[in-house]
C-alpha cells in the first residue's frame, strides 16, 4: 500500500502479521462485548472512499468550520474475542487537509498551524482499549502534531458489519474526542474587537470509519 494512497484494493493487499497485541482482559465488572464480534478478528485497513476522517473548530465564537484530512493509511487489528488486545495505527497527511475553501487550507496547512512542510505526519498510535459497553468502546493512544505526543481517548461506536455485493468484508465504527490544540502547539490565533478568540482552543476530532479486511479471521 502506498503511503497516502487514497485509493484502496484490500483483497489485493498481501497478508501480513497482525501487530503484536497487548495482553490482558477487560477488568472484573467491565462490560463484555457483542458476542458476533468475535468474527470480526483479524486485520482490516481504513476504506477512503467510504470514511472521513476530520474535525470540527468553533470560528469566530459564532460558526462552525468543518474540515477532514484526504489521504492517509492505516492498519487496524480487532480481537472480537478480547477487544482490549486490539490496536490502531494511522498516520494523516497534514498537507491533504480539506475545509472547502483553498484560502484557509493554505493557512491551515502553513507555519502559523500544521506546518506540513516541517511535519508532514499526523499520527494516532493506540496504546489500550477498554469496554464502555457491549458496542461502546473507549480506545487510548498517543496523538503526534508537529512533533509533540500527547495521550488521549477516542469514544468509539461499533456500527455494524456486512459483507458487500463485491465479496469486501466491511466493518463500521464512529469515533470521537476533543482536544485543546494548544497543547500540541497550534497557538496562533488573532483576538475579535468584541472579545473572544477567532479560533476556538477546542478541536473535535471525528473517526467515520469503514474499514475492509485484510487477512481470514483468527
Amino acid at each position: 500500500m502506498n503511503l497516502f494512497s487514497r485509493s484502496t484494493s484490500a483483497r489485493r493487499v498481501a497478508a501480513s502479521a497482525a501487530p503484536a497485541a497487548p495482553q490482558g482482559a477487560a477488568p472484573h465488572g467491565a462490560a463484555l462485548p457483542d458476542p458476533a464480534m468475535a468474527a470480526l478478528t483479524g486485520e482490516w485497513i481504513v476504506d477512503p472512499a467510504h470514511s472521513r476522517i476530520g474535525f470540527s473548530v468553533r470560528h469566530a465564537m459564532v460558526t462552525t468550520v468543518r474540515g477532514a484530512f484526504t489521504e492517509y493509511e492505516s492498519r487496524l487489528y480487532f480481537d472480537g474475542h478480547n477487544p482490549a488486545r486490539s490496536q490502531a495505527r494511522i498516520a494523516l497527511s497534514t498537507a491533504s487537509v480539506d475545509t472547502g475553501v483553498e484560502q484557509r487550507d493554505a493557512h491551515l496547512v502553513g507555519r502559523d498551524f500544521l506546518n506540513a512542510a516541517k511535519y508532514p505526519r499526523l499520527t494516532f498510535n493506540s496504546t489500550a482499549v477498554q469496554i464502555a459497553e457491549p458496542d461502546v468502546f473507549r480506545m487510548i493512544g498517543d496523538l503526534t502534531i508537529r512533533d509533540t505526543t500527547r495521550p488521549v481517548v477516542l469514544e468509539l461506536t461499533y456500527i455494524g458489519h456486512v459483507t458487500d455485493p463485491f465479496g469486501y468484508e466491511r466493518v463500521g465504527f464512529d469515533g470521537t474526542t476533543t482536544i485543546n490544540r494548544s497543547e500540541w502547539g497550534l497557538t496562533y490565533n488573532a483576538r475579535l474587537a468584541e472579545g473572544g478568540a477567532m479560533v476556538s482552543e477546542k478541536v473535535r476530532l471525528q473517526f467515520d470509519i469503514a474499514a475492509i479486511r485484510t487477512t481470514g479471521a483468527e
